[in-house]
Order: structure tokens, then C-alpha cells, then sequence
């Protein structure tokens, strides 16, 4: 009994003897979000814009490429009316131009020169870190800063495709009427307008921007 007293008494004690702090380890960094810039006033007012033209689209994030091109107060546009394919990240501006620009020319036209609506357009993209025609070493595009868009074709509802390529000097003069006529309406809505008549680079398509201008050839 006695030992089994003194096993006791040695175990209270031991509890009562404060123990050394095992040190802790730093909790390792949490990931932070970067600070995200709020969209300036032109843009919200881009975004309502669209909104009350009835487009559907999404706010992008603002991207910087590197090389001196970059994504500023970019959208997608999801749904203007048409079907467009390839459109990528368009300043907000240009997308606002090109929807309206798609429902106040290009649908007008097709039904006046050709007789039926556009079912699809094909654009050429938009977003592209290059120069100006391409060249190396030349100044960037205003497609390196998401502020251009080129078209290349025409789905009509009967089912025919008119491409610039073939159409800009199509025997058919109603295909031609057509085509001048979405081009002479870029002439108004955008800075830059450039088609066959511009140069070659531009045989098969049309391109248009918010850049530098107004320009139109």
C-alpha cells in the first residue's frame, strides 16, 4: 500500500510541473487575390450600353500579354442576334460598334441586295499580339490590344456563303452591292475600315477598328 501511495503522489506531482511550449510552425502563406482594377466609367457605360441593345456578353478580366500588347476593358460577346464565330476578347467599345453594326447594316443589306438574312458570320478572330499586315517589326496592331475584328464570310439563310474573297468581285452585282455596303456601313461606325481595295493582305477579308482614324478604304 505504501508503494502504491508513493506511485500516486509522484504522478500528481508530475502533473502539477509546467511543461516546455513545443514551438509552432508558421502556418504557410495563403494565396491572395491581386488587386483587381474597377471598370472605369466609359466602360460601365460600354456595359450598359450593350445591355440595353439586348447583347449578351461577359466582362473579361483585364490581361497584359507582355511585348506591349494586352486586353483592356475587354468583353465576350455571347449573343448579338447573328451567330458570329471566332470572336474572341473585343474592347468593349468595339463590341458595342460591331452589334450594332451586324443589326443596323448587315442584316438591312443582305435583305435589300440579296433577299434573305444572314443566318451565320464568320469572322477572322480579333485578339492577335502582332504587328501591323503582320510585318515583323512593325508597329502593333490594333488587333495586339483586342481592338480590332476582321470578317471573312457570310451564311445566308437560303443557304449560300458569300465570302469576301470570291464575292468583292463576284459576277453577280447584288452580291458585290452587298458586300460594298456592310463595308461602306463599317466606314461609319468604326475608325479604320479596310477591304480588297486596301491592299492585298486585306483580298479576303474585311477588317475594322477603333484605332486610328477615321480611315476607310
Amino acid at each position: 500500500m505504501r508503494g502504491k501511495s508513493a506511485l500516486i503522489l509522484l504522478l500528481t506531482l508530475s502533473a502539477c510541473i509546467p511543461r516546455a511550449e513545443q514551438p509552432r510552425r508558421p502556418a504557410p502563406p495563403q494565396p491572395t487575390a491581386g488587386p483587381q482594377r474597377e471598370p472605369g466609367r466609359e466602360t460601365l457605360q460600354c456595359h450598359i450600353d450593350l445591355a440595353r441593345l439586348g447583347v449578351q456578353f461577359r466582362a473579361l478580366a483585364d490581361r497584359d500579354f507582355g511585348g506591349g500588347c494586352s486586353a483592356l476593358g475587354a468583353v465576350q460577346l455571347i449573343e448579338i442576334g447573328t451567330p458570329v464565330t471566332n470572336l474572341g476578347a473585343m474592347t468593349c467599345p468595339l463590341a458595342r460598334q460591331f452589334a450594332r453594326w451586324v443589326r443596323e447594316a448587315v442584316q438591312p443589306a443582305a435583305q435589300q441586295w440579296l433577299r434573305t438574312p444572314v443566318r451565320r458570320i464568320e469572322s477572322m478572330g480579333t485578339y492577335s499580339c502582332r504587328g501591323v499586315n503582320g510585318a515583323a517589326g512593325a508597329r502593333l496592331s490594333e488587333h495586339a490590344f483586342a481592338n480590332a475584328v476582321d470578317i471573312g464570310a457570310f451564311v445566308l439563310a437560303d443557304g449560300r456563303r458569300v465570302t469576301i474573297a470570291d464575292g468583292w468581285n463576284d459576277p453577280d452585282e447584288r452580291v458585290r452591292q452587298f458586300l460594298r455596303a456592310v463595308h461602306q456601313a463599317g466606314c461609319r461606325r468604326f475608325g479604320v475600315t479596310l477591304g480588297p481595295d486596301a491592299n492585298a493582305r486585306h483580298r479576303d477579308h474585311i477588317h475594322f477598328d477603333l484605332g486610328r482614324g477615321p480611315y476607310c478604304r
